[in-house]
């Protein structure tokens, strides 16, 4: 079997190849605008948004994995989004259709229902409040389109993964513990709000596992349980750490809120982008709890998500990590 990675140059990429590999999966490429850092001699370099780049990359009837996005939340100009996430699909499903290939995994977003009610699960109402929520599931119904012409011979899986963290991952899961481990944590708000998080070995596991679903069309959001608190994250981190728990300085939604709006009004008149935003104030303070049917797959996640939380800290604040690789993200 050949897979056809596209993105695979990235933080859930690089770990799917690993675990490909280690597998016994050596029929792999990697298909993706930047050199894979860990898998070079794997890498075809392409651009989703250009078809011919696909065309002389993706192999004839792969497994075709597509990881790649256009998603941090300061992305200029606005219309990456468009070109990245949905023209991106349209080029890989005509692609797909000239190669012909069955089968496509495609990881979108929660960010497809926006601030969504507790526990959401795949049947949740659709409302994105961002471009990237609204470009994700657009590419959903490019690639829900091209299955649909073919329904009993080809197989696509749609997966929402929550927030994505682990070890090497410089997103916002490691800024929080970033800041708990180096005693700079401030708290917005009162910290009961919960998190539905992802361990990036997890993900990597179940696309594994999609690649043997039947022809039709199968969404699932990805979460790992159980969902955390805030105040759960700090108290795991600083037990992890070797500390005790104490009370931290927490400042009121609001007044952190007005905060992040003069920040907002700065980065326009400045044109800077600042780590403090109003939409990232307002994310770091909601309640994002999303349900999952994964367990109606027969899928069994690998590391559970206290071990995951532990293997992060140990990676990335106790152990000696100096020559590891980054892979920025939201």
């Amino acid at each position: 079997m050949t897979i056809s990675i596209v993105g695979g140059s990235g933080f859930i990429g690089t770990r799917l190849v690993k675990r490909l590999i280690d597998s016994g999966e050596h029929d792999l490429k990697i298909v993706d605008k930047n050199l894979s850092v860990h898998y070079p001699e794997l890498c075809s370099l392409s651009d989703v948004r250009y078809v011919k780049d696909l065309e002389s990359s993706i192999a004839n009837d792969s497994v075709l994995i597509n990881l790649a996005a256009e998603h941090r939340d300061d992305v200029s100009p606005q219309t990456l989004y468009h070109d990245v996430n949905v023209v991106g699909s349209e080029n890989l499903c005509r692609v797909a259709d000239e190669k012909n290939i069955k089968t496509i995994i495609f990881t979108s977003s929660v960010a497809v229902y926006g601030f969504a009610p507790l526990n959401t699960s795949e049947d949740g109402d659709i409302e994105p409040f961002n471009e990237y929520g609204k470009t994700k599931y657009e590419a959903e119904k490019v690639f829900i389109n091209w299955q649909s012409q073919s329904p009993e011979n080809r197989s696509l899986t749609i997966i929402r993964p929550t927030v994505v963290f682990g070890e090497q991952n410089r997103g916002n899961v490691y800024n929080l513990l970033k800041q708990v481990a180096i005693k700079n944590f401030i708290m917005v708000g009162d910290g009961k709000n919960r998190k539905s998080i992802a361990y990036v070995e997890n993900i990597a596991a179940f696309i594994q596992f999609s690649m043997g679903f039947k022809p039709g069309v199968h969404i699932y959001n990805y979460v790992d349980k159980p969902d955390f608190t805030m105040n759960d994250l700090v108290i795991n981190t600083n037990r992890i750490l070797g500390r005790s728990y104490k009370t931290q300085l927490k400042i009121p939604f609001k007044i952190a809120y007005l905060i992040g709006i003069l920040f907002d009004y700065l980065a326009f008149i400045f044109r800077k982008k600042f780590i403090i935003s109003s939409i990232r104030v307002k994310k770091f303070c909601s309640n994002s709890v999303y349900s999952s049917s994964v367990q109606t797959t027969g899928f069994i996640p690998p590391i559970s998500i206290e071990m995951a939380l532990e293997k992060t800290i140990h990676h990335e604040f106790i152990g000696s990590n100096v020559d590891s690789r980054f892979f920025f993200t939201e």
